[in-house]
Formats: C-alpha cells, sequence, structure tokens
C-alpha cells in the first residue's frame, strides 16, 4: 500500500527592510556588514550571517571560498561554529543570512548543509532557530525554526 502525504512549510514574508521589528533590522545590517568581509574570488558571491543569543550579542561569518572549492565554508555554519566553539552554553534565537549586492540585501538561502548544521544546533539546544533570509527584491522570509526548511532532517535518533 502506498499513500501520498503532504508535508506543509510555514514562512511569513516581509515586503522591505523598514517592516522588519528592530532585533532583525540589526541582524540584517550585521549580516550586510559581514558579507563585505567575505573572501569569495571565484564566486563574487558574498554572503554573510548574523547569530543573535538570547543575551542579545550578535555573532557573524561570512563565506571563506578555496580553490579547492570543497575546502570552503559557508557564512551560516561560520556564524554558527563560532557562536557555539566560544559559547557552549549559548541559546542561539535566530539569524540572518544575506547576499550583499553593492551594499543591499539580495537572496540568499541556506544550503543543505547550513540546514542540517541549524537543525543540528536545535535539537541540542531544545529551542527553535528563527531565521531571516533576504528574498527577492528587497522583501525577506522569515521561518521560524529549520523544519520549515528541511522537514524530514536527520536526527540523532535516525542514528
Amino acid at each position: 500500500m502506498s499513500e501520498k502525504f503532504t508535508i506543509e512549510c510555514t514562512f511569513r514574508r516581509i515586503d522591505s527592510f523598514d517592516q522588519l521589528d528592530e532585533q532583525d533590522k540589526s541582524l540584517v545590517k550585521a549580516a550586510l556588514d559581514s558579507a563585505v568581509r567575505a573572501y569569495a574570488p571565484y564566486s563574487h558571491f558574498n554572503v554573510g550571517a548574523a547569530v543573535a543569543s538570547s543575551n542579545g550579542e550578535i555573532i557573524t561569518g561570512n563565506n571563506q571560498e578555496n580553490a579547492a572549492y570543497p575546502s570552503g565554508l559557508c557564512a551560516e555554519r561560520i556564524a554558527l561554529f563560532s557562536a557555539f566553539s566560544n559559547r557552549p552554553d549559548i541559546q542561539v534565537t535566530a539569524i540572518a543570512i544575506v547576499a550583499n549586492r553593492n551594499g543591499n540585501a539580495k537572496s540568499a538561502f541556506p544550503c543543505g548543509s547550513c540546514r542540517q548544521t541549524i537543525l543540528e544546533y536545535e535539537i541540542k539546544q531544545n529551542h527553535p532557530i528563527r531565521i531571516v533570509m533576504a528574498y527577492n527584491k528587497g522583501a525577506f522570509l522569515v521561518a521560524n525554526s529549520i523544519k520549515d526548511l528541511l522537514p524530514l532532517g536527520f536526527t540523532r535518533d535516525d542514528l
């Protein structure tokens, strides 16, 4: 017997930077600033990420490319690894992800490896991580949990 089923993912679309709440504005600004410092000589696709902790601290990361392509690393993982490696008991509440094109936020969504990493930290801290992503033409998409971007994630329960 086979059965079709639907998995729904929920996002909130925010039409402009000005409509973001103050915390998200701060995160997006920090991600944009971080993207300027990205090392992307091959793709020229500068991505920045900013992680918000429950104590209000913002930790940033940006993509780092390498001529041996698999050796590079995404902005999201750099920001998360930095946060958790320096503060193992931190609680991350949100992450903003943007590509910086001439000071403007351009569409940037986490790759599969970054989605898996965000899921691991959501499970570790037993708390969802809200994800703010630059979207088309100055808009933003907000997901309340990585489970909206990775509904069938691989977890320790699958081992």
